[in-house]
């Protein structure tokens, strides 16, 4: 059977079938059949029957005044997502159009088709599914970053665009964080929004607090991150509400995007919530006996972010490699478990470029999550000196630094290395953490350096303001301090590490050498991709429009993958996808 392509209408693909297919000489050999290259057609004559290339999938006959040769219009038919665009040989060039009709596998009068790909909408980039469960009009995700960098700023406008934003609650007070509560769902309504849920093993007091804050404030989509394991606030924060509606199908109120990117951990949050910690809720009244028996039909995570190399905690690992796994996976869960819900996989560390968001979504991510690029735009909760480093950063200008939250444990973050001490005197503080057992037990010379350099404050103050912190905010830490010495040591140089991103979100020039700022090397990427255009300038770079761009660019390189996958070899300068701004792809946003 082969098919003929006629009528396209601009968003709709028209079928017929032919039920004569044209006879091929047995006596022809494969390699006769010359791969299509340089806009160059070859044919192959055996007796009366004459065979194409690959790359000739049929004809095309239309108004041979609409077609253009110039791959700058070729590259404009491309970017143009609402119509279709067909490729074709005229007089031995490359020509495209966007109207007429198309054969295929048929000997119909008419110039010969080499490529064709249909119209679409940035609105199809990523599961569809996503966007309905979570009602959004694009699969795309801005993720949290710590200390309210994703702003409320930021996610009322990814909101308000038809996109998930999530605020930044890691390292935020309770207080701060109930007022980014009254100042998100004030703005926007019924529009989706999320909140971050960072696993917190320094201070678990916290980590309960801000669930139930959360539960008593109706935040019914958190994203979780830095969980190495399943914990009991996060199962008490899924399995909240859940019941059977009038159909008898499970649902649960409040849903987790977890973050991942190791699949041990993977694996925890595709997995029904285990059930001592299941047990443990129902002891204390927050589940029923009923609600315990569906928690074993529920993953703990429908979504999740397979994280790659990002910005702030991360294993560095490559996404070309990680994604897949991630995807492998899931489908193994789904089939284990064999659950009501669609179980998915967002990709993020790395999506900056088109190319990086179009290759994500081509090797089956679900939705896109994207973070350094965030912190670089103008809604951020950074500063102007943060947001013009991050604008001249490239990808060499980054490393690793030990993380405030988890500082005990060894665990790193990524941030940027330029312009800032940051990372070598965090470094160092580690390595003083290792070696000494007290900040008694460090020798005096280094102790007088510290307070010259790193704290420019005696230590002893230090302690001070750091126990009457703890005091307020999780009092077991400074009576464990004053128990340990080694543990009061932590504490003591946590107070710089947590610090040092508040004196960069504030803009505190007087501590600029100290400036902590996340950043993978995804903001490189998009430097590089943004040199001469508007979006070069850091003013220029706000949420919608960076989010816009991405899923856009995306879009258009999927339909440049589909030309290649046909044979068709475009001149590079057809390939380019620049930025554009936010009004001249809104077209496009359906």
């Amino acid at each position: 059977m082969f098919w003929h392509l006629t009528n396209f209408p601009k968003t709709r693909l028209s079928l017929k079938i032919s039920r004569s297919p044209p006879e091929v000489s047995p006596e022809v050999s494969p390699r006769d059949f010359q791969a299509f290259g340089d806009n160059e057609r070859c044919d192959v004559t055996q007796g009366t029957q004459v065979m194409t290339t690959r790359n000739a999938m049929g004809t095309w006959s239309g108004q041979e005044s609409e077609l253009v040769t110039d791959a700058v219009a070729i590259r404009q038919m491309l970017g143009q997502l609402d119509s279709p665009v067909y490729l074709v040989m005229l007089d031995d060039k490359l020509a495209a159009s966007q109207s007429g009709q198309a054969s295929l596998g048929d000997d119909a009068d008419g110039l010969p088709l080499v490529g064709f790909v249909p119209a679409t909408s940035m609105g199809q980039m990523g599961d569809a599914s996503f966007c309905e469960d979570h009602n959004l009009k694009f699969a795309y995700m801005t993720g949290a970053m710590a200390n309210g960098i994703a702003s409320e700023a930021m996610v009322i406008a990814a909101a308000k665009a038809g996109m998930m934003g999530s605020y930044g609650a890691a390292g935020q007070s309770l207080q701060a964080v109930e007022a980014a509560i009254d100042m998100i769902q004030g703005a926007v309504g019924d529009l989706p929004y999320c909140f971050n849920l960072i696993h917190s093993p320094n201070e678990p007091q916290h980590e309960i607090n801000i669930v139930e804050l959360y539960i008593k404030r109706g935040v019914t989509c958190v994203e979780a991150s830095a969980y190495l394991g399943m914990a009991l606030p996060a199962v008490r924060y899924r399995t909240h509400g859940i019941h059977r509606d009038a159909d008898g199908n499970i649902v649960t109120p409040n849903r987790i995007i977890a973050k991942a990117s190791r699949t041990e951990v993977a694996t925890h949050w595709f997995s029904p919530p285990p059930q001592k910690m299941v047990d443990e809720l129902v002891s204390q009244g927050h589940l029923t006996i009923e609600q315990a028996a569906l928690c074993r039909e529920i993953p703990m995570a429908q979504d999740l972010t397979a994280e790659a190399d990002s910005g702030g905690h991360t294993d560095n690992r490559p996404a070309i490699a990680l994604w897949p796994t991630m995807i492998d996976l899931k489908n193994q869960m789904q089939a284990r478990f064999n659950y009501q819900q669609k179980l998915r996989v967002g990709a993020g560390g790395g999506i900056s470029t088109p190319t990086s968001a179009a290759a994500a979504l081509a090797m089956g991510a679900d939705f896109l999550v994207t973070g350094s690029v965030n912190q670089a735009c103008v809604e951020s909760g950074s500063c102007d000196y943060v947001r013009q480093a991050l604008a001249q950063a490239q990808q060499a200008d980054i490393t690793m630094a030990p993380a405030a939250d988890m500082f005990e444990m060894g665990v790193k973050l990524q941030v940027l290395k330029r312009g800032t001490m940051f990372p070598m005197r965090a470094g160092k503080l580690y390595d003083l953490y290792k070696t000494y057992n007290s900040l008694e037990e460090i020798p005096a010379a280094i102790r007088a350096n510290l307070e010259k350099t790193v704290f420019l404050q005696p230590i002893d103050d230090v302690w001070n303001q750091t126990r009457e912190f703890f005091l307020k905010r999780e009092p077991a830490q400074a009576q464990k301090a004053d128990r340990d010495p080694k543990h009061k040591m932590a504490l003591v140089f946590r107070w710089y590490l947590g610090l040092s991103s508040r004196w960069a979100n504030a803009g505190d020039l007087s501590r600029k050498m100290d400036f902590q700022i996340w950043c993978g090397p995804a903001m490189g990427a998009f430097n590089q991709w943004t040199t001469d255009t508007f979006l070069a300038d850091y003013q220029n770079r706000d949420t919608v429009t960076v989010g816009l761009n991405l899923i856009y660019g995306a879009a258009v390189a999927s339909r440049l993958t589909m030309l290649a996958a046909q044979g068709v070899s475009l001149d590079e300068s057809a390939k380019q996808i620049k930025p554009q701004t936010s009004d001249a792809l809104e077209a496009y946003c359906k």
